[in-house]
């Protein structure tokens, strides 16, 4: 129970999007203008509940009979889910019309999901990570089916849903036998026992069907294989949440259930398997996208990629990879959600212009969509000096202090083959003529979510250190 007003009020992220739910339901029912109110609604119900968290993050503290943690780096994990999906709401607002596909519940299931993330990043319990997963994955696999019409959406959803299923049952396998060995589904308690249960091949085998369950949900190799067809098929202001949101909410549990081992305070007996998972994601990524002619699949791959990096964070085991962790997924949720921003700017109706082809002499038609563009293309490709490249800086110097030089330098042959996909989006806006007619509907509220996005990758380029140190001073 909540026993002080100051409990009270470092919980209040959580009793907003919570409480903004239900009254978003009343807004849809009981209100004709649901459509023009819950919007902006949502927006400011995001903004308020980020800017909490991330004004009291120094109001560390455990709180419902030591189930949920506030403050420190659950803060830094609430910002990037709240601000992150203001920008999604934000781009919806014109996108949904375009798409076809209204409907009241989109930003319910939106701020369900954001709950359902908050819940997972701040779980000092295996049973609060379970049902935080739940109310986001539910939510994630009606968002992806949006549009019953589109027979892609259908499918991406189903998809989703099969496979997420799937995954989720070897994250529950995994908690039955950790709670079998260890009498107990607290964090703390497994943390403090972690040495004295490590011989146990039980424990071994729950700890390692619980990462293979969240490998699916951040999408690493070999658990990708719904990646590409779910982010094409849904929406694509909801694939750049997917992608962002979604992968952090899945890292952030990984990180507070395995604390111990992420640390340095031990050693890091599940590296071996994180480095192969780190391996094969980079370098398959980068490779596969390579091929593609669809943007959304282009980025699709890239995610896998880019999931590999943060893993060499985890691989690492110490403090500073899971510092870089965190600092990437700061990063890459505004990085992604920009370049998604931007091609549900460009989509036309009935998925047109999503062919890389449509992106040719776009700086000519519309320069200020291609130089926004190009920063998140450079970014993403890990060049100086944006956000994404101190991201991979800070992951590859904890592989190094903890002697997997070699992970880095594969992850730097990674990120060299990536530069040629992400390269050739600029290229294509740049030098190259058009070859079919573009046209781009304005839209106001999307172009704003994007410079927000842009601005914000070229802030966290520009003070990283900042930002390290504030991360670190929690680990």
């Amino acid at each position: 129970m909540l026993n002080n007003f100051q409990e009270f009020y470092n919980v209040i992220p959580l009793l907003l999007i919570g409480a903004g739910i239900l009254i978003s339901l009343i807004i849809e029912i009981y209100f004709k203008e649901s459509e023009s109110i819950l919007p902006w609604f949502t927006i400011l119900l995001f903004i308020l509940a980020g800017f909490h968290s991330i004004f009291n993050v120094n109001s560390v503290s455990i709180v419902f009979q030591n189930m949920l943690a506030t403050g420190g780096n659950v803060s830094v994990f609430y910002f990037i889910f709240t601000i992150g999906a203001a920008i999604v709401a934000l781009l919806s607002i014109d996108y949904l019309k375009k798409y076809g596909a209204y409907f009241g519940e989109y930003y319910i299931l939106l701020q369900t999901s954001v709950l359902g993330m908050m819940l997972m990043a701040g779980a000092k319990d295996l049973f609060i990570i379970f049902l935080g997963l739940e109310l986001m994955s539910v939510s994630f696999y009606a968002l992806a089916g949006l549009n019953r019409k589109k027979l892609k959406a259908n499918e991406a959803a189903l998809k989703y849903f099969l496979l997420g299923a799937f995954a989720t049952g070897f994250i529950v396998y995994g908690i039955a036998l950790i709670y079998g060995t260890v009498q107990s589904t607290s964090i703390d308690m497994i943390s403090s026992r972690f040495l004295e249960l490590i011989p146990n091949k039980l424990f071994d085998a729950g700890i390692l069907l619980f990462l293979i369950g969240f490998s699916f949900k951040i999408a690493a190799f070999p658990f990708h294989m719904w990646v590409p067809d779910v982010y094409e098929g849904s929406p694509t202001t909801i694939a750049g949440l997917f992608s962002t949101g979604g992968k952090a909410a899945a890292f952030s549990a990984i990180i507070i259930s395995l604390d111990v081992i992420f640390s340095g305070r031990i050693v890091n007996y599940f590296s071996p398997y994180l480095s192969v998972l780190a391996v094969f994601s980079m370098i398959f990524g980068s490779i596969v996208a390579i091929s593609q002619d669809n943007i959304k699949r282009m980025l699709a791959y890239s995610s896998i990629a880019h999931a590999g990096y943060m893993l060499i964070g985890l691989a690492s085991g110490n403090s500073s990879g899971v510092a870089g962790v965190v600092f990437y997924l700061t990063a890459y949720t505004f990085m992604n959600l920009a370049a998604f921003g931007v091609v549900a700017l460009i989509e036309g109706k009935d998925e047109a212009n999503l062919s890389l082809k449509s992106y040719s002499g776009l700086a000519s038609r519309n320069p200020v969509l291609a130089a926004l563009l190009a920063i998140v293309m450079f970014s993403l490709a890990g060049i100086p000096p944006f956000a994404g490249f101190f991201g991979k800086y800070y992951v590859f110097m904890a592989a190094i202090k903890s002697n997997l030089t070699w992970l880095a330098i594969v992850g730097v042959i990674s990120s060299v083959i990536s530069v040629y996909f992400y390269l050739r989006v600029v290229v294509l806006m740049y030098f190259k003529d058009t070859e079919t007619e573009l046209s781009i509907e304005k839209s106001n509220t999307g172009l704003v979510a994007v410079i927000i996005s842009v601005a914000l990758i070229i802030i966290i380029g520009v003070a990283p250190g900042s930002i390290i140190n504030l991360i670190s001073s929690f680990l």
